[in-house]
């Protein structure tokens, strides 16, 4: 069994910012396809940062950041400690496309390393990866030296790396990992999936 964690606490500057996990695409909010989405892999799912606008969804607990301003790995943090379960699918909130196919896929790999991530010609996308307990030293390590990156931290722990061929079976690799960053982005994406979340 595994827990899940959506990170609702960045500011979204770039969005005037709004909640971005608020931000309605194919007709429900991104928030809502997402725990729908992690409904099919734990019943621990956790949104963590600031509470999501509106009420949370039935069975999903919100949890604030216990590192104020530490933004993803101050997330990360406060989500592995408060999990039920381990390994921890771990959610950016601006991402309307992922799927519960891939995310089956990197908890299926959790066995092979402390932390599984997409890698793509963009890099790598450890806002949508699977965490086990095991980095937990590490993430608190950075947090004490304040080097906030997460992509510093796959320096620190054993990473098993799932590159493009393989996420590109479970759909467009664009699409699957996409961020809603801007209003060109959201409008992007529903040009794309229009009414199909």
């Amino acid at each position: 069994m595994a827990s899940a964690a959506i990170l609702v606490g960045g500011q979204a500057r770039r969005f005037g910012g709004i909640d971005k996990s608020a931000l309605g695409v194919g007709g429900r909010t991104i928030l809502d396809y997402q725990v729908g989405v992690l409904r099919a892999l734990t019943d621990d799912i956790l949104i963590v940062g600031r509470a999501p606008a509106g009420r949370a969804a039935e069975g999903v607990r919100v949890v604030a950041d216990a590192v104020a301003g530490a933004g993803p790995l101050g997330g990360l943090e406060t989500a592995l400690t408060a999990a039920r379960h381990d390994p921890l699918v771990l959610l950016a909130c601006d991402m309307p496309c992922v799927t519960t196919a891939l995310l089956e896929r990197l908890l299926e790999l959790a066995p092979l390393a402390d932390a599984v991530v997409p890698r793509t010609s963009r890099g790598y996308h450890p806002l949508c990866a699977v965490y086990s307990r095991a980095c937990h030293r590490a993430v608190m390590r950075r947090l004490a030296a304040h080097q906030l990156a997460m992509h510093g931290l796959l320096d620190d722990v054993q990473v098993h790396t799932v590159e493009e061929d393989e996420v590109s079976r479970y759909g467009a690799v664009d699409r699957l990992l996409a961020n809603v960053n801007t209003r060109a982005d959201l409008h992007e994406i529903e040009m794309t999936l229009g009414h199909t979340l």
